[in-house]
């Protein structure tokens, strides 16, 4: 099974959908905010990998050098056994004060009390020049942000130039393909590389991502977890979303399931996308720069595919956040630090684009004396969908975290030919109406 790691590839420049066994442990036994005075080192806590590793603490020194009078503790973990630790420091009333928050789990903790207010420290923590849009995705449904978003991902398409160039293909016009031109642009690549002997597809994988999905029902009009003036997402989309995944195994766009699941399980640096063989690939728009260091090639991002013509229905999402525990020993410093990470210009230059492009447009000028011409890619690509992206769908409700693993094993069965789209949207359609959170 395929479900648990490639819904965590698919959705987020950071990954996603937390396991619910973790949710058991957060929240309720967390006590009331800290009472200001300290009480030992401010503990801060992320996941990612290596790189991101190594420049959040080096912008944790700078931030020491700067603030001599507040101690850092780093914790750091992958992103496999973040959720299961976090929650049971939660739970034994021992959490972190700074930690890293994804949009599927931000929901889950902030309703359980376990999540501090931010703008109770907005007297040291200034997201006034975050566009409202943005900021917005860390609030509550009853107004209180509780997130702090580091930067946007913009769920887009990975394309490697090269493969298309060889195949005798032009560079779609984005600004007006639909899912058909792209089944058809994927299907000739595979058709080339089967004449030519080459091992390369089209496009890599698809059909089990909630990303894919909510994409899919918003181009529809509709949504996966909408708000009240929204729509659920209906059966016939979600039929039309699973027939166009079975249809692209037919056409030879994408290789079978099996390859599929086989692929996926390889990793960015063997799986295609990464290592050459594959033309197109979907992810959040800053991944591409994993992509690009693993297979050395000029890798290009493009919009979304529509099912109307030049309605891809593109919209920021928040990459991640930084909270601060309401156990949070000392709020004010808490926030000192959450406010340097995010806003310090020297932080930026460290920390660059790799969870996200900032939300600080001024910020932006400063990081791009610093990005590559790889980094540019993505920075260039977020700044041009700005004058079209459309409102962010609501963020995952603590009554639908476990969606993206339903999805993914439904959208299996599916897949594989085991049930019939119409059956498998059937179960879908009562697994999200059973999750809609109470408005």
């Amino acid at each position: 099974m395929i479900s648990r790691r490639r819904t965590l590839s698919l959705l987020a420049a950071a990954g996603t959908v937390p396991a619910l066994s973790a949710l058991a442990g957060c929240g309720p036994n967390a006590s009331p905010g800290g009472d200001g005075e300290g009480g030992g080192p401010l503990r801060v806590y992320w996941w990612g990998g290596d790189l991101r590793n190594g420049l959040t603490r080096e912008a944790l020194d700078l931030f020491s050098a700067a603030h001599e009078d507040i101690e850092v503790s780093p914790e750091y973990s992958e992103w496999t056994g973040y959720w299961d630790k976090l929650a049971t420091q939660f739970a034994g009333g021992d959490a972190p004060d700074v930690l890293q928050m994804d949009e599927a789990y931000i929901d889950s903790y902030g309703t359980r009390s376990s999540l501090l207010d931010l703008e109770t420290v907005s007297d040291v923590l200034d997201l006034s020049a975050m566009d409202d849009a943005v900021l917005d995705t860390g609030r509550l449904a009853d107004g209180t942000l509780v997130g702090a978003p580091l930067g946007i991902g913009i769920f887009s398409v990975g394309v490697n130039p090269t493969i298309l160039e060889q195949a005798g293909l032009e560079m779609p016009d984005d600004t007006s393909w639909t899912w058909e031109d792209f089944a058809e642009l994927s299907t000739a690549v595979s058709d080339w590389a089967s004449g030519a002997g080459e091992d390369v597809v089209g496009f890599d994988f698809f059909g089990t991502s909630a990303a894919e999905l909510g994409a899919w029902a918003r181009q529809s009009g509709e949504q996966v977890f909408p708000r009240e003036d929204e729509t659920l997402i209906s059966k016939d989309t979600i039929v039309a979303y699973l027939e166009y995944a079975r249809a692209l195994v037919d056409s030879g766009a994408v290789v079978s399931p099996s390859e599929q699941i086989e692929d996926f399980a390889a990793g960015v640096e063997q799986g295609r996308f990464g290592n050459n063989r594959s033309a197109f690939h979907f992810q959040f728009h800053t991944q591409v720069q994993t992509f690009q260091a693993a297979s050395g090639s000029p890798l290009r991002l493009l919009r979304l595919p529509a099912r109307t013509s030049g309605d891809p229905q593109m919209v920021n999402k928040a990459s991640m956040y930084w909270s601060i525990a309401n156990t949070a020993a000392d709020p004010t410093s808490a926030g000192t630090l959450v406010d340097f990470l995010l806003r310090d210009p020297e932080a930026a230059k460290i920390l660059k684009i790799e969870r996200g492009v900032t939300a600080f447009p001024e910020l932006q000028d400063e990081i791009e004396t610093v990005l590559d011409e790889n980094e540019m890619v993505s920075l260039d690509f977020a700044r041009e969908m700005q004058a079209e992206v459309v409102r962010p769908p609501l963020v995952t409700p603590a009554s639908g975290v476990g969606f993206g693993d339903e999805l993914s094993r439904l959208g299996e069965e599916s897949l594989f030919g085991n049930r019939e789209p119409a059956d498998v949207a059937d179960e879908i359609l009562s697994v999200l109406e059973g999750m809609q959170p109470e408005l």
